[in-house]
This record gives C-alpha cells, sequence and structure tokens, in this order.
C-alpha cells in the first residue's frame, strides 16, 4: 500500500524528477494543481498558498522534502518544512539531484534544508533530527548513473518513508 505523504519540493527545478519517484507508486499521489490554478493561487497572495499547503498537509501520515539544488531556498519549501514540524508530522529529506531531468541532466546536490531551522535555546537544528537520506550511497557504486539513484530509490523508499523523524 502506498504511504500518503506530502511531498515538498521546488516545483519548476524539480518536477520531472519529482514525477519518476511519484510515478515508482511506494507513495500515494498528492493533489498537485495544474500551473493555472497554481498561478491563480498564487495571485491571491502568500496566506491562500499557505491555506492550500495546510490542507493538502492535514490528513498526510508524514512529509517528505525531495532535495534538489535550489530547494533549501524556497519560500513555500521553507513554510512546509515549519508547518510540518509545528504539527508533529513525521518527516525526512530524499536527495534527488542524482536524477535526471526532462533534458536529461543531473544537478549538484543541494543544501540540506533543514539546517536552516534552529532552536532559540541550543545550536542545534532540524538537521540534527530529521535524516536525510542520499541514494547514492546506496547504489553500491563509486560513482552512480541515474539509473543507479532511480533503483536506490525504488529500492529504499517505503523504508526511508517510515523512518521520518517524528517530534515527540
Amino acid at each position: 500500500m502506498a504511504r500518503s505523504s506530502f511531498v515538498s519540493f521546488h516545483y519548476q527545478r524539480d518536477h520531472w524528477r519529482v514525477q519518476q519517484i511519484l510515478n515508482m507508486g511506494a507513495l500515494e499521489r498528492q493533489v498537485e494543481l495544474p500551473a493555472q490554478k497554481w498561478e491563480e493561487v498564487k495571485r491571491q497572495g502568500d496566506a491562500a498558498v499557505q491555506a492550500w499547503i495546510d490542507e493538502q498537509m492535514k490528513y498526510k501520515q508524514s512529509v517528505i522534502v525531495l532535495i534538489g539544488n535550489q530547494t533549501a531556498s524556497r519560500k513555500f519549501v521553507r513554510y512546509e518544512i515549519a508547518r510540518a514540524w509545528s504539527i508533529k508530522k513525521p518527516m525526512l529529506g530524499i536527495r534527488i539531484h542524482g536524477l535526471k531531468d526532462s533534458q536529461q541532466d543531473t544537478d549538484r546536490p543541494g543544501a540540506n534544508p533543514f539546517e536552516s531551522f534552529g532552536f532559540s535555546d541550543s545550536a542545534r537544528t532540524y538537521a540534527d533530527f530529521i535524516p536525510v537520506y542520499d541514494p547514492a550511497d546506496y547504489t553500491g557504486r563509486f560513482a552512480p548513473t541515474s539509473s543507479d539513484i532511480y533503483a536506490a530509490i525504488q529500492r529504499n523508499i517505503s523504508t526511508w518513508a517510515s523512518n521520518g523523524y517524528k517530534k515527540p
């Protein structure tokens, strides 16, 4: 059975890579707004986008951040992480830069988006708690190909999705 997860990612840059992962069937498909509808929601302002995110995330079992080269800097990805933390959703990250995009190019790794969230009473960050999986570490090859990365994600995503950090 597919796991019910809210998937957070940088739409414009990583949509093709994310579709490969969603098509594996290990994660339940989430509602994606068509580009025209997304622009309509965005024109209503940040509060409307946040309300849409909140509604989509509400009944999901976990939040998975698919980390590409620029994911950590995206405003709404940052909102999704903060929101998931505040409502105590299990969370994890999976690096996707090694998958090919629609132009058959891979990307450079991006920053861990959980590192930019800290606590007022310590030097620790969310990254100290939330696991980030790099499929390249699971291929058994020194220089894995996009196909190797895909296979590693397909083999492990169900386990990874079950092992997200659960905030007490």
